[in-house]
């Protein structure tokens, strides 16, 4: 009791003593023009760097009319290259997602040694530059590289052909889905899981019945943003494919060689598809960022 009696003591003191600060309305005023001034500069700061730009590239591709728009769009090597960014995009995306389910599930549901190491390896493809990707699989599958005598013994080529554009573009969107499942399968649990093995599920069950509705959403955020780096990459592909007109462009090695040759309206109209792709992107982040937040209830 006399622990009590002291305790409440010493808090009223102390509520004594916080009680001689005054807070008045004048003191919010005064922090109002402070807030003000750092939006402001938060605006213009994304004003400069973001919404301009990207009106630029608008302007640029619709300012001479939509039919001049779709003549350039027409042309045989912009219709390739949408072709190529789509061709990359689809052998990437189903690869990456069955992988960073895999290692999602392994990370996620099991405590060994060397956990930490292999999450840092994941993250690789964030550390290093896509270029640097890049030469590292001109130095492997390169006519000097390592595998350069079995792959001239199976007359396999790999530069300068789409292996090694999808190669490349495994590499640089290799983390997500498993970055972003990881942490949803984390918070989930594996209760759910062992009662319905216990109830006599198979593993597959399993996976279809309890897991993916539960990661549902952060799998599909993961896909997402997968499916937006591999159809924007640039550095790593670049490097590999060697931008043969007609043969290895995807859609931003198309944009920087157009704008190059003074293709100024094919040029702009691509980089208005991809700007346009971003947007969407974010909307459906968004989204899907709103429904990984929401519990999921059964």
């Amino acid at each position: 009791m006399l622990r009590n009696f002291f305790s409440r003591v010493s808090i009223k003191e102390k509520v004594g003593e916080f009680g001689n600060i005054k807070v008045t309305k004048n003191d919010h005023r005064k922090t109002q023009p402070q807030t003000q001034l750092l939006i402001a500069i938060a605006l213009g700061y994304l004003f400069l760097v973001l919404f301009i730009p990207a009106l630029a590239v608008f302007y640029e591709a619709f300012h001479q009319g939509i039919g001049e728009l779709f003549a350039a769009m027409g042309s045989r090597e912009f219709l390739h290259a949408v072709r190529m960014t789509v061709i990359m995009a689809a052998i990437a995306l189903p690869l990456n997602t069955v992988f960073g389910l895999c290692a999602a599930w392994v990370i996620a549901r099991n405590q060994f040694r060397g956990r930490a190491l292999l999450i840092s390896i994941l993250d690789l493809p964030f550390a290093i530059s896509p270029v640097v990707a890049g030469l590292m699989i001109v130095l492997l599958y390169g006519r000097n590289g390592w595998f350069a005598p079995l792959l001239n013994s199976l007359d396999i080529k790999v530069l300068f052909a789409i292996p090694g554009m999808a190669m490349a573009t495994i590499f640089v969107t290799l983390p997500f889905v498993a970055r972003e499942v990881i942490p949803v399968m984390e918070d989930m649990g594996s209760d759910q899981e062992e009662a319905a093995r216990i109830l006599g599920a198979n593993d597959w069950q399993i996976f279809w019945r309890v897991t993916l509705p539960n990661i549902r959403w952060g799998l599909l955020y993961g896909i997402l943003l997968t499916n937006a780096r591999a159809m924007g990459e640039f550095g790593a592909v670049a490097v590999v494919s060697g931008g043969i007109l007609g043969r290895t462009q995807t859609l931003p090695i198309f944009v920087e060689q157009a704008y190059k040759n003074y293709q100024t309206q094919a040029a702009f109209g691509a980089a208005a598809i991809l700007a346009l792709l971003g947007f969407v992107t974010l909307i459906v982040k968004e989204i899907l960022e709103r429904n990984t937040s929401r519990p999921v209830h059964h």
